[in-house]
């Protein structure tokens, strides 16, 4: 698997972490609040929605004359533009069961698949595949075909990189950057998904880590929003209770997972700059393990971002506190926001105008020492 991007959005500049598989504690995306949809103006389309005009509404079914025929069914060897923009094309090349035998989204599926590159060359094949449909399990091409099939058809996808690897392409399987993909798919099986409150706290742990790391594939792609449906996902199934026993060390392994979906929700949601939703994913993290230093820095990253100066600068020495040898935190994060809290207050009281003072926290010591100065407000003398 691909090393998670820094949540910070610095890269990992140590070689030998990346030869070893380890990072810092605070660069690492291995450990990732559930928030209202509205939180997330780019969450991706509700797939069921996929392939607009497939389904009749109700209202259209009402105004069909009695003697009309039902809508016909797929023709084969005809293509259907699944999205309507021609990027995601799907040909029957061998009828199911029936409309009625269509997964539906949540269900576990089962396809046969064979994944080759448009040349020919073959990415895999797999006999026996299985996903939950919906869940952004795999790539949306998959995700957004197969709930248009019926059992024991078999079907040939076409899909334009964005559907597909997009243009990062994928180590495993080993697809190029930019590549588009030719699918064939046979739909096997599908079943309802197992209630996870009956579940063995074993498979729950099991189930809600797959979601977990799943998310964390998707926020190496820089795909954020569908990190953050993953990570939400997770939570739930980690956070559902149980009808069967658990044991101590069992609870322990399930809050574990909560606490890394969260911390990396978090991440994900500042990459969106969705600030807010990822100061409720830190509080909610913080609530699980109080002393969680990546809580405790991203919170105060996200408190910096709103211009919250004093809480982030209280927030980031808790974690500084609790990792006295960390210096991401004390020269990076504790140096720059403690600069930039003081030169705000210094120009609000010579009437510099605080709207003149707002700086983020990606701004440099020189290019507020050159805006100040230019202004010939004041002198800042750094020690």
């Amino acid at each position: 698997m691909e090393t998670v991007e820094a949540a910070d959005g610095r890269e990992n500049a140590s070689s030998s972490a990346r030869k070893s598989g380890q990072t810092s504690l605070l660069d690492s995306g291995e450990d990732f609040e559930v928030v209202d949809e509205e939180d997330f103006d780019e969450e991706p389309p509700p797939l069921e929605d996929a392939g607009g005009g497939m389904e009749k509404s109700s209202d259209e079914t009402a105004k069909r004359s009695p003697h009309e025929e039902p809508e016909a069914p797929a023709q084969l060897d005809e293509w259907l533009d699944v999205l309507g923009n021609g990027q995601l094309k799907k040909k029957v090349t061998a009828p199911g069961k029936g409309r009625a035998s269509r997964p539906q989204k949540g269900q576990n599926v089962r396809i046969h698949l064979k994944a080759s590159l448009i040349d020919g060359t073959l990415v895999e094949e797999q006999p026996n595949f299985s996903f939950t449909l919906g869940d952004c399990d795999v790539i949306q091409a998959l995700d957004l075909t197969v709930q248009l099939m019926e059992m024991g058809e078999k079907a040939l996808i076409q899909s334009d990189p964005k559907y597909a690897y997009g243009d990062r392409g994928s180590l495993e399987p080993r697809v190029p950057p930019n590549a588009q993909l030719s699918l064939e798919v046979e739909l096997l099986e599908a079943t309802d998904a197992p209630d996870v409150e009956l579940l063995p706290p074993a498979e729950k742990i099991a189930l809600a880590s797959r979601k977990r790391e799943r998310g964390n594939v998707h926020y190496q792609r820089g795909d954020y929003a569908f990190a953050v449906n993953s990570y939400s996902i997770a939570l739930q199934i980690a956070e559902s209770s149980s009808k069967v026993d658990i044991r101590p060390e069992e609870e322990d392994e399930l809050l574990d997972v909560r606490v890394k979906c969260l911390n990396n929700m978090a991440a994900s949601q500042l990459k969106l700059d969705h600030y807010d939703a990822a100061l409720k994913s830190c509080v909610s993290a913080l609530e699980h393990q109080p002393d969680n230093i990546k809580a405790l820095f991203r919170m105060g990253k996200v408190l910096s971002l709103k211009g919250e100066y004093t809480e982030a600068i209280q927030t980031l020495r808790k974690a500084l506190k609790l990792d006295p040898s960390n210096k991401v935190i004390e020269l990076f994060s504790l140096g720059r926001l403690s600069f930039l809290h003081l030169a705000s207050r210094w120009c609000h009281n010579l009437d510099y105008g605080l709207q003149q003072a707002t700086w983020s926290a990606e701004s440099t010591y020189v290019e507020i020492c050159f805006h100040v100065a230019a202004e010939n407000r004041f002198t800042l003398r750094l020690g």
